[in-house]
């Protein structure tokens, strides 16, 4: 059995094995695959593994052995799943893999707004401090978390954990989800509409799938709801916020600052106006890929395969 991957150096930068996986079948491995020559390079495999590189419907049609399509992510919007179904073609993905590292940068990204770490030490390196006539001093706004109201859009496995954590920091949690599962066990906790979650909230965290409607669901209008003091966190996917009106937000002190993993477009354009926003803390989409993450999902990876193999249909995304 063929199997080709088409971008497995993201997962796979030389730190990990792809031998479990090399054991299924003949593997190909391709470090990074233009769209142009997705159907060239998987033409004849019967199973394809991709993580950001594209799969549309006229590479499906052309592809007549494809019986198989594994994301190597939790999202999957870049496979046309109804074009795979249509051919009977299973899409599975990999979900859970990552939680605790996305979780992890999270709060990363929102304690670098809150206490400038970074920006304080480099002061410090630059011989500031050395400098003091008093024994300390801090260049930024210094804020504590205890007492605040997180909202988090999207309170499904990633979100819940957020908000564990949240509660360690003794913050008051608002969330919001397609579906309202039952909370009487968070007393800090209470589920709210988007609308009243953006005003309510001194820090919004972002942690929902790309769907049509969600997509440019922070924008001009909604950033104008929040707080002038709130934080804006996005680990999720780029598309949620609008990129331009974010960056006028923060440049006219709409709210307070931002920290992103995403952009809506990656690798961003080099004029991307969030580039010069204030306040702005940006990760080239890192969230995911602490080795630790990137091992777990290797071995689901396998694992999904493992199971198709065997009659079994496991994370399949296109029922």
């Amino acid at each position: 059995m063929k199997i080709v991957i088409l971008d497995g150096y993201t997962l796979n930068p030389g730190d990990l094995s792809w031998d479990e996986l090399q054991r299924l079948g003949d593997v190909v491995i391709h470090d990074r695959t233009p769209v142009d020559q997705v159907v060239e390079r998987a033409h004849g495999a019967e199973v394809i593994f991709t993580n950001k590189t594209p799969i549309s419907e006229e590479a499906i049609d052309q592809l007549p052995s494809l019986k198989y399509i594994g994301v190597l992510a939790t999202g999957y919007n870049i496979v046309n799943t109804d074009a795979a179904k249509a051919r009977g073609v299973i899409v599975a993905n990999v979900p859970g893999y990552g939680t605790s590292s996305v979780v992890q940068m999270t709060f990363a990204l929102l304690l670098e707004l809150c206490l400038h770490v970074q920006r304080h030490s480099d002061t410090v390196m630059e011989g500031k401090w050395a400098k003091s006539p008093d024994w300390c001093y801090w260049d930024y706004p210094l804020v504590e978390l205890s007492g605040k109201t997180i909202g988090i859009i999207g309170f499904g496995r990633i979100g819940q954990q957020v908000g564990d954590v949240a509660t360690a920091f003794g913050m008051k949690i608002i969330g919001n989800s397609r579906h309202w599962t039952d909370q009487s066990h968070r007393p800090n906790f209470r589920w709210a509409e988007i609308p009243d979650l953006l005003e309510q909230s001194d820090v919004v965290s972002i942690h929902c799938p790309l769907f049509p409607e969600t997509k440019g669901l922070i924008n001009k209008e909604s950033l104008g709801s929040m707080k002038r003091t709130a934080f804006l966190l996005n680990t999720s996917r780029g598309p949620i916020i609008v990129d331009q009106d974010l960056a006028d937000a923060l440049n006219n002190d709409v709210i307070a600052g931002a920290g992103i993993d995403v952009l809506s477009a990656e690798p961003p354009a080099k004029d991307n106006p969030l580039f010069t926003a204030k306040n702005c803390i940006i990760t080239p989409h890192i969230a995911w890929a602490t080795k630790e993450a990137r091992g777990r999902l290797m071995d689901i990876t396998v694992s999904n395969l493992s199971a198709f193999l065997n009659g079994n249909r496991v994370n399949v995304v296109n029922k």
